[in-house]
Parts: structure tokens; C-alpha cells; sequence
């Protein structure tokens, strides 16, 4: 039986945990967006010693759970903060797919925009920052902005390096109270109400820049 009076009382620690959930996706995120886009330039090298080995790092990650990689990281360094090594392996492991969405999105580049940097003489690295990435990012972000809800919505699997994010507090309210229906009821309601405006303006937004 539902029992508002133990509701109130857990909303407390699971909105700390809510804090907790908000920090580690917001960092993750931005590991994730920053490490993709370098990983994607350097996917697009002609050398074969960098190419072929970054592609191998990315299948591996790709191809392993991310739960798994949390609780070996955090069995093979133990000194190292939990939030701190969610929020990297979050990161690492959706920059593994945040690089093939800016692959997408440079490939997507028009060839007459190379061409022209080339007759201009344009440096590489003017080429990538001023022509390339400009209009690259711009076609991507609808899909970056999915990912970072995807981690958001996994943030629970950091509780099994004892992270107190929100679904690791209302199992522990609901284990303390008896009161799991409450708990898990409240965790469930902020992740909605967090994850389904955002998933709405993403697709606004992806709908805006496809004209």
C-alpha cells in the first residue's frame, strides 16, 4: 500500500541522488563528446599504426558492457574515487559511439567544401575548425543530445561500484523503510520527467535542422 507520509520522507535522499545522477551524466557527457570528435578526426588519418589500433579500442568497448568495464576499472584501481571512475568510463564508453556519429556527420560534409579549402590553400587544422567541423557538429547534434540521455537513463549500473546515484539511494530508503514501492515509484517519476521533455526537444530539433 502506497504511503504518502514515507514518500515524503524518502524524496530527500533520493533527490541528493538525483544530484549525484545529474553530475555524472553532465560529465560523462562532456567526456564523451570531446573524446568522440577526436577519436573521429583521428579515425579519418592515413596512417594505419594510429587508424587500425583506434578502431580496435573502439570495437572492444563497443562490443563489452558497460557494467563490466565499470566494475574492472574500479577492481584495477582501487584508490580512485567511484563517481570519478563512472564518470570516465561513461564517458570513454559513449565516445566510442559519439565518434561514429561525428563520422556520420563528416562524411555528410558536401566534397566541394574540401576542395575549396584546398584551393585556398587552407592549413588542416583551419580546414577542420573553420569549414569541416562547423557544419559537421551542426547536423549531429540531435544525435548527440540522444546519447547523453541513454547514459543518463544507465547512470544506474554506477551503484555497483557503490555510487550513490538516485537508484542506488532509493534502493537503500526502500531497504531502511520497507518502502521500495515508494522509492523505486519516486526514482522512476524524476527519470520520466527528466527524460521526456528532453527526448521531445531532441526530435524538434533534429526535424528543425533536417530543412
Amino acid at each position: 500500500m502506497w504511503d504518502w507520509h514515507t514518500a515524503r520522507e524518502g524524496l530527500p535522499l533520493i533527490l541528493h541522488g538525483f544530484g549525484i545522477t545529474l553530475l555524472a551524466t553532465a560529465l560523462g557527457s562532456l567526456v564523451a563528446i570531446v573524446l568522440g570528435l577526436v577519436i573521429a578526426v583521428l579515425g579519418r588519418t592515413p596512417t594505419r599504426w594510429v587508424r587500425l589500433p583506434l578502431r580496435a579500442v573502439v570495437e572492444f568497448v563497443r562490443s563489452t558492457p558497460v557494467m563490466i568495464q565499470l566494475f574492472a576499472v574500479w577492481v584495477l584501481v582501487p584508490g580512485l574515487d567511484p563517481l570519478t571512475i563512472g564518470i570516465v568510463v561513461l564517458g570513454v564508453h559513449y565516445a566510442m559511439y559519439t565518434s561514429e556519429v561525428y563520422r556520420a556527420g563528416i562524411d555528410a560534409v558536401p566534397r566541394g567544401q574540401w576542395e575549396a579549402a584546398v584551393a585556398l590553400s587552407l592549413p588542416p587544422a583551419r580546414t577542420w575548425s573553420g569549414v569541416v567541423l562547423p557544419q559537421a557538429v551542426r547536423k549531429v547534434i540531435p544525435a548527440l543530445g540522444n546519447y547523453v540521455i541513454s547514459m543518463f537513463k544507465e547512470t544506474p549500473f554506477l551503484s555497483v561500484i557503490t555510487v550513490n546515484e538516485m537508484v542506488h539511494e532509493a534502493n537503500q530508503f526502500g531497504s531502511d523503510n520497507f518502502a521500495y514501492m515508494e522509492a523505486f515509484t519516486i526514482a522512476a517519476a524524476i527519470f520520466l520527467i527528466a527524460s521526456y521533455p528532453t527526448s521531445m526537444l531532441m526530435r524538434k530539433l533534429e526535424k528543425r535542422l533536417a530543412h
